[in-house]
């Protein structure tokens, strides 16, 4: 299946994958987890951004095993979160990371009907959220923001990876509606989210009446001005899939761009600090979750580009990989989550040196791709 030998240890990865998942789907079940502690991941709320992640994991199992009861527990997921869509006004920008991987997943495996509906009304609800004067999806409501200020005119980069829901949504009603605002919020991204040097904003404000930028914040970053590592593999990752919907070059340049930083200030055995800019490196927090994105995220630019241009970002993933899988995996079941390390909100002392179900998903999404598939569930 390899070109070499050396390879070998991706076969191996996904067999240790399989096994451990194989147990941990029983003790999680149809729940959704957020963030392991003491060996358990804990269990959020369905309408929590991260829901989606662990039926995508699931999808990702079920996919090359076939094995039925990683599906039976991703659909019985799936159907848990149908009270956020009953209830509405609870939902956010990031239904994107929810429903991608809960209902587009099983409508692309199985061709579920119900999943498809599903998909089609979050993305109008995501669409819903558009500022048409200041070309940017909303983020969070005001009842998820931890401040008083008012956020209606906060956009934040994590979103870049919500559009391929839009995307998929117009191309399975054969209408650009839902296109238009992702590009539009994507040359957003480009033009007011990606520094000259690569580096990305976590946090941009807009008014939301006139639409004008007004300032940006830190938000999970060491400061305004620092490089937030997860929110740049969101940038990274995102554009490349802007470029794979639409084929307009700029998104493949931005992409590039924000991969370039993100490599160039890797430490030593390629796993990020959670944030590129800060004042000492020295004792500081890796952020396992981010290289599992970003190496996904490289996987795809790697294929999208020639392979004398790709194999530059496609060798230094699995390079990423590799030390995760050798230096950070946790194979048994000591632990419920697979990559330990991540790091959610540092300036919140929140889930700290954690393992995080996003991280986990990334990481199998990555190793399934070396292992040769080109299926996304994005």
């Amino acid at each position: 299946m390899y070109l070499n030998e050396s390879d070998l240890w991706i076969e191996e990865t996904w067999e240790k994958i399989v096994s451990k998942l194989e147990v941990t789907r029983d003790t999680i079940g149809a729940t959704f987890p957020h963030v392991s502690k003491e060996g358990k991941y804990n269990q959020t709320d369905p309408n929590f951004w991260t829901s989606g992640f662990w039926p995508g994991l699931l999808w990702l199992l079920y996919r090359d095993t076939k094995d039925v009861k990683f599906k039976e527990i991703a659909e019985a997921c799936e159907t848990g979160m149908d009270v956020c869509i009953e209830q509405y006004t609870g939902l956010h920008h990031d239904v994107g990371f929810m429903w991608s991987l809960a209902s587009v997943a099983n409508y692309k495996l199985t061709g579920n009907e119900p999943s498809k509906l599903r998909a089609l009304k979050v993305a109008a609800w995501l669409a819903s959220r558009y500022n048409i004067r200041g070309k940017f999806i909303r983020a969070l409501n005001q009842d998820n923001w931890s401040s008083k200020d008012l956020n209606t005119g906060y956009a934040i980069i994590d979103c870049t990876m919500n559009l391929s829901l839009l995307f998929w949504a117009s191309e399975q009603i054969a209408d650009p509606r839902f296109k238009h605002i992702a590009v539009e919020h994507a040359n957003t991204v480009l033009r007011e989210f990606v520094r000259e040097d690569g580096s990305v904003y976590h946090i941009v404000k807009f008014d939301p009446e006139t639409g004008e930028r007004v300032g940006e914040l830190g938000g999970q970053g060491y400061s305004a001005e620092s490089a937030w590592s997860r929110g740049t593999a969101w940038a990274l990752y995102g554009l490349a899939l802007c470029y794979q919907y639409t084929k307009d070059e700029k998104y493949l340049l931005g992409s590039k761009k924000v991969a370039n930083f993100y490599l160039a200030n890797l430490p030593e055995d390629l796993v990020a600090h959670w944030d590129f800019f800060l004042t000492t490196r020295e004792g500081a927090l890796r952020d396992s979750s981010a290289s599992a994105i970003a190496a996904s995220g490289l996987l795809l630019l790697a294929e999208l580009l020639p392979e004398e241009e790709g194999w530059v970002y496609k060798t230094s993933a699995k390079r990423m990989l590799k030390s995760m899988t050798d230096n950070y995996a946790i194979w048994d079941t000591s632990d419920e989550a697979i990559l330990p390390q991540g790091t959610g909100n540092l300036p919140a002392n929140k889930n700290v040196n954690v393992g995080l179900i996003y991280g986990d998903y990334y990481f199998v999404e990555a190793i399934a791709k070396l292992r040769g598939q080109t299926q996304l569930f994005w």
